[in-house]
């Protein structure tokens, strides 16, 4: 196992981060005197976290003997490779897969349409919405949007990491079930949740799964944190109890960062969501107070439109880190919200002046209505398509058609534009 994890990590550790590594020597030895060091450009293999992911999970599955050990290697390279899958996931458990795609498959012309139909759905967010938001993201990356700007930064990416990373796997689960194979949600309406734990559960589930499962579970319940237990209760109280989990809490974090970049501005972003999920557990008396104190005040509407609101700015802010390397310029844009009261950029013409025309807009306010309609529909009644699948077949074939016929005529193409890149491939 260690051999395996050590040969499989150590890929990964080599194509995604011998160039930062060997960059910040460089620039330590220059500062001494030294010559530069020559980087070598190695290529980033496609999904390879997501599929070194996937294979890792499996060692650690046969060596729990929670899956069984695969004997062809064809049919084990079949379920790490798995083409819908392999470049933004889910990431999925040998268990789970393996059986499907093992398994014989006849033509089913329900699921063939209903996985098209997804296709088409994911291709809606991805080149209507995502990608035409994006060349306003661009343009207030620039230092000039400080405060309301920053805020409009925040928001349009966070429309367009959702449509974006959620359109690739509209577009995977659809593809894979036009071969008759279920892959597992990744999504489930995260913008609905009301505090973080929640939000974590509901956006992208297989990586946070995998963490837990592989890395938060087994540090909790080490030897070393059963001591750290033993000793924080006799020194600390209850909250020395709680320390094992949120060591584990801050390794998991950590390494979710790093998955995504071995940069400054992930690992904050990774420590900022830790900080934020432990700070909530730590709260937990108090908003038990403070409910007990307004019993039916959590049952109400607007409150709950109110936790929903606390948590998608609470994570637009944070997901913004994404988007500066250089973190100190990161913590000043948020500094800024709190300093630099611009909201006439909201009105003046500068929102013009972004690189979306009236048109754009349109499309953008119409589009994210639709987003939202269906949202509301599946978390309120389940699958919106099922509930078409009832629906008279002119009806289920027009939308479908429809949906392609919005996708060709409204999507952005062209120069500047890249249908096949999906933010989730630089992971």
């Amino acid at each position: 196992l260690l051999m395996g994890l050590l040969l499989g990590f150590g890929v990964l550790a080599v194509v995604k981060y011998t160039s930062f590594v060997l960059s910040g020597i460089s620039s330590i030895g220059q500062a001494f005197g030294a010559a530069p060091l020559r980087i070598p450009e190695l290529l980033l293999p496609l999904g390879i976290s997501f599929y070194t992911f996937q294979s890792m999970g499996y060692l650690i599955d046969v060596y729990r003997k929670t899956a069984r050990a695969e004997k062809n290697p064809l049919r084990l390279a079949l379920f790490v490779s798995y083409f819908p899958q392999l470049i933004q996931g889910p990431i999925s458990r040998f268990g789970d897969l393996a059986p499907q795609l093992f398994s014989e498959h006849r033509f089913d012309g329900f699921r063939f349409r209903a996985g098209l139909g997804r296709v088409a759905w994911g291709y809606f967010k991805k080149l209507v919405v995502a990608d035409r938001i994006a060349v306003a993201i661009g343009t207030l990356k620039g230092a000039e949007y400080t405060g309301v700007g920053f805020l409009l930064l925040s928001l349009f990416y966070a429309v367009q990491i959702y449509g974006d990373f959620t359109g690739g796997i509209d577009v995977t689960i659809g593809l894979a079930e036009t071969m008759g194979v279920r892959l597992p949600e990744n999504f489930i309406r995260p913008y609905f949740s009301k505090n973080i734990a929640e939000y974590w559960r509901r956006w992208h589930i297989s990586l946070g799964a995998w963490m837990k499962d592989y890395i938060f579970y087994p540090i909790s319940v080490s030897g070393p944190m059963r001591d750290l237990s033993k000793w924080g209760r006799a020194k600390l109280g209850s909250f020395g109890k709680r320390l094992p989990v949120y060591v584990a809490s801050i390794a998991t974090w950590f390494v979710t960062g790093i998955w995504h970049g071995l940069n400054l501005n992930f690992i904050v972003w990774g420590m900022l969501n830790c900080f934020f999920v432990v700070l909530s557990e730590e709260c937990v008396p108090l908003y038990e107070k403070f409910h007990a104190r307004f019993p039916g005040l959590k049952q109400t509407r607007g409150y709950g439109v109110f936790e929903m609101l606390r948590m998608f700015w609470l994570m637009n802010l944070i997901r913004a880190c994404d988007l500066f390397p250089n973190v100190g310029d990161y913590f000043r844009r948020v500094g800024s919200v709190f300093t630099t009261f611009n909201w006439h950029i909201l009105w003046d013409g500068t929102m013009m002046k972004l690189g979306l025309s009236g048109l754009d807009y349109a499309v953008l306010g119409v589009s994210i209505l639709v987003l939202f309609y269906v949202s509301v529909f599946q978390e309120k009644h389940g699958s919106f398509r099922k509930a078409l699948a009832e629906k008279p077949a002119v009806l289920r074939y027009g939308l479908i058609f429809a949906m392609f016929l919005v996708v060709i005529l409204m999507g952005s193409y062209g120069i500047g534009y890249d249908a096949s890149n999906f933010i989730y491939n630089q992971f």
